[in-house]
């Protein structure tokens, strides 16, 4: 190993992961646990999957969390709640057994693994979605304001589009498409109503369960369906708002490129997404960048270059992190 380890956390809403790299950027260890979600699994469970992910990685590289140089916590919703980040914050130090870590946003770990920690914009679209941009030293964040009345665009707010207009097109609110039929399908629905009881019934579906039902609406949009169509492509208007403010939010001059890239399955996996979404922004004057690493190194990435910086400095962004900018 080279010069250090350091443990990059990148908290999802479907799963968490844990790369260990050494001073090269080289991977070294990785493991993989369930959700850290606070707010869908409770503090106590996803406390003890980030100790779970923390054993995991130590053991195959023989270690103790001691030996950790610096380690960064991209956990879902943290700076979102002045109660919960403090928990979550001294959590992580108790796993840990020193104050060599940071946590913050699980945005930072998109953006640090797409753009390799320099200036520009990434935007998430996986379960959830938000944005999250550097420039000379500062940062913002735009969406990613939950499921309840937000993550536009994310996979989950296009699954609950298609949920909506399957119940138009059952009403006759809207004309039948191929959507209905993939729906009653995939879930065996003896009745269109039952589809109330299978998302919010008794042992109703959670919020990763509903987001994978975005594959289909993508499906009956590739299929011909217009109604699940638009909705993807109001996905990518969604996304590229985002880039939109997050660039003016970061004081990007007019006409400057302005690097973008990317992380999240529905941008990755989904061309009817990501295909409207990159022409929207080419328009704009953003340059598209491939993600160089995904999120979880790039985790990894922010911890080894947090390690270089003074702890006050570390302290200071602790307490900016506790609140939404």
């Amino acid at each position: 190993m080279t010069d250090g380890i350091f443990l990059g956390v990148d908290g999802g809403g479907t799963k968490t992961e844990f790369i260990c790299i050494d001073g090269s950027g080289k991977v070294i260890a990785r493991a993989v646990t369930g959700t850290t979600y606070h707010l869908q699994v409770g503090i106590d469970e996803a406390v003890n999957r980030l100790g779970q992910g923390i054993r995991a990685v130590c053991a195959e590289l023989g270690i103790t969390p001691a030996a950790l140089d610096h380690s960064f916590f991209g956990l879902p919703a943290y700076g979102e709640d002045s109660v919960v980040d403090p928990q979550l914050d001294a959590a992580c130090a108790r796993l840990l057994g020193h104050d060599r870590y940071l946590c913050g946003n699980d945005m930072i770990c998109g953006w640090a693994g797409s753009l390799g920690c320099e200036d520009g914009i990434n935007i998430v679209a996986g379960t959830g979605s938000i944005g999250y941009g550097e420039r000379e030293g500062q940062s913002a964040r735009a969406g990613g304001w939950g499921e309840v009345f937000g993550d536009e665009g994310s996979a989950y707010w296009i699954a609950v589009q298609g949920l909506a207009l399957f119940a138009r097109m059952s009403d006759g609110r809207a004309p039948r498409g191929i959507l209905h039929e993939r729906i009653v399908k995939a879930l065996s629905l003896r009745d269109d109503l039952e589809l109330c009881e299978r998302i919010m019934g008794t042992g109703g579906m959670g919020r990763g369960e509903i987001a994978g039902l975005a594959s289909i609406v993508s499906g009956a949009a590739s299929e011909g369906d217009s109604g699940a169509a638009a909705i993807l492509r109001s996905a990518a208007e969604e996304l590229a708002a985002i880039a939109g403010a997050l660039r003016k939010r970061l004081g990007f001059p007019d006409g400057a490129p302005v690097s973008i890239s990317w992380s999240g399955g529905v941008l990755s996996q989904e061309p009817l997404v990501r295909g409207p979404f990159v022409g929207m922004l080419e328009e704009m004057g953003f340059d598209f960048v491939e993600p160089r690493f995904a999120p979880g190194h790039g985790a990894a990435l922010y911890a080894r270059k947090r390690a270089h910086r003074l702890p006050q400095q570390d302290s200071e962004l602790r307490r900016a992190n506790q609140s939404h900018p």
